[in-house]
């Protein structure tokens, strides 16, 4: 068959056109307990259940007679692969509406992009694009669809400055001021549990970061709800509080966990996010989205391939001499097809993950950005609009790299506020 277009998905809404028709639907899913293949999950093999399978296999019980809307991309799927708001349908709990993030709820957009307003083609559900949505528009879009509960279930990749987890905070608020119950269908954090990084400083506030948390928190969608339910958003909301915050908790699993511990099927929170490799490196080397170096968009590799024209095997050796913990570099050349330097040749690295358990994702984009600047001075630069305060939560960064600061002063810089960083997050946390 050929494949479909996001303008042909799209064009099959209710909103370029009459709704498609539900021919069928699938199954309700039949979930296997951690540590068992059998049934519906198949042949996969899960040490951990998410909460979506546990409410997916008991029907979803939980919201029959719920006005229901469902915040989620492409990862809110169950064990069989099949996606939780199909899932609803089938077990005959209809969601009202469904809010897509960045990148849409069924992932045909790319980065900074989203998939508008629609009527879902599968379900017939109307679908309303949440990206860039403030509060108060979410607040709205509660009303006309005239939803009570609000389920959000999007596997994030544990950085900060991904948007899911602000687009979560937003319609959290949205929910305090409607009046709306608010349920997290929790998924392990794909880089494990421990916070690095510094914090953001409230004054460089935007979309890829809104309130002051470190830079890689280390927490799940669940835990980093209930610290934005009890430290950020009564500010928010004239004093509001949510009605009713509910957070269905990965059974089985522990704090110290990798993404590759649970034997979850990987899905892509974002199109340039293809493993739990990536995801790993992420919190770090997304800094070089905010230089004039190539983040590897436009390969099969972003944020493990980076690079530019006039850039050679110096930096991969002057980097293996450090010794970073967890990775090593190999000297690797590559033409993005997309994005900075399209189809031109670059030079640079390859980050490979000699041990996950034990690299500072942010420490190594630290150490990497430092010595393309001293080796390539003509090469490296950040970009025009500061980019990399944005990402990294203040000016701090930038000014010290330029002012020629080693990577220990760097990471010592933040080491405090790190500290109570994660004394602050400790009653939040819900798995040891």
């Amino acid at each position: 068959m050929k494949p479909i277009s996001r303008r042909g998905f799209l064009a099959a809404s209710a909103l370029a056109g009459p709704a498609l028709a539900v021919a069928s639907q699938p199954s309700a899913a039949a979930v296997a307990q951690p540590g068992n293949a059998d049934g519906a999950a198949g042949r996969f093999a899960p040490t951990v259940l998410p909460g979506a399978d546990q409410w997916g296999a008991d029907g979803w019980r939980a919201l029959a007679g719920r006005k229901v809307g469902v915040l989620s991309n492409p990862t809110g799927v169950l064990l069989d692969l099949t996606h939780i708001v199909d899932s609803m349908v089938a077990a005959d709990v209809r969601p009202l509406a469904v809010f897509g993030p960045e990148h849409g709820f069924r992932g045909t957009s790319q980065a900074g992009g989203s998939e508008g307003n629609y009527t879902d083609p599968r379900t017939g559900i109307p679908v309303y694009d949440a990206y860039n949505a403030t509060a108060a528009d979410l607040a709205g879009m509660y009303t006309k669809a005239g939803v009570d509960t609000v389920v959000f279930d999007i596997a994030g990749a544990g950085a900060r400055f991904y948007t899911y987890t602000w687009t979560m905070y937003l319609a959290m608020q949205a929910a305090a001021l409607t009046g709306a119950s608010f349920v997290v269908l929790d998924r392990p954090c794909p880089i494990g549990g421990q916070a690095f990084g510094p914090q953001l400083d409230p004054a460089y506030a935007t979309l890829v970061g809104l309130k002051p948390i470190v830079q890689q928190p280390g927490m799940t969608a669940g835990e980093l709800a209930k610290l934005f339910n009890a430290v950020f958003l009564p500010a928010d909301t004239g004093g509001k509080e949510l009605s009713s915050l509910e957070v269905v908790t990965v059974r089985g699993l522990r704090r110290d966990q990798l993404f590759l511990d649970t034997n979850l099927p990987w899905v892509l929170p974002s199109p340039n996010m293809p493993t739990g490799d990536t995801a790993l490196l992420y919190p770090g080397t997304c800094l070089f989205e905010g230089t004039l170096l190539s983040e590897g968009r436009g390969t099969c590799r972003p944020f493990e391939m980076i690079g530019a024209p006039d850039i050679d095997w110096k930096w991969a050796e002057a980097l293996n001499a450090m010794n970073l913990p967890g990775v090593e570099f190999r000297e690797n050349y590559y033409a993005p097809t997309f994005d900075k330097f399209v189809n031109q040749i670059c030079g640079g690295v390859q980050v490979h993950l000699a041990d996950p358990r034990t690299v500072d994702a942010i420490r190594t984009a630290v150490a990497m950005i430092i010595t393309a600047k001293r080796l390539y001075p003509s090469v490296f630069g950040w970009t025009p609009d500061n980019y990399v305060d944005d990402l990294s939560g203040s000016d701090r960064l930038r000014t010290l790299v330029d002012a020629g600061a080693s990577t220990a002063d760097i990471v010592d810089s933040w080491q405090a506020e790190l500290a109570r960083f994660r004394q602050q997050r400790e009653p939040f946390l819900l798995y040891r």
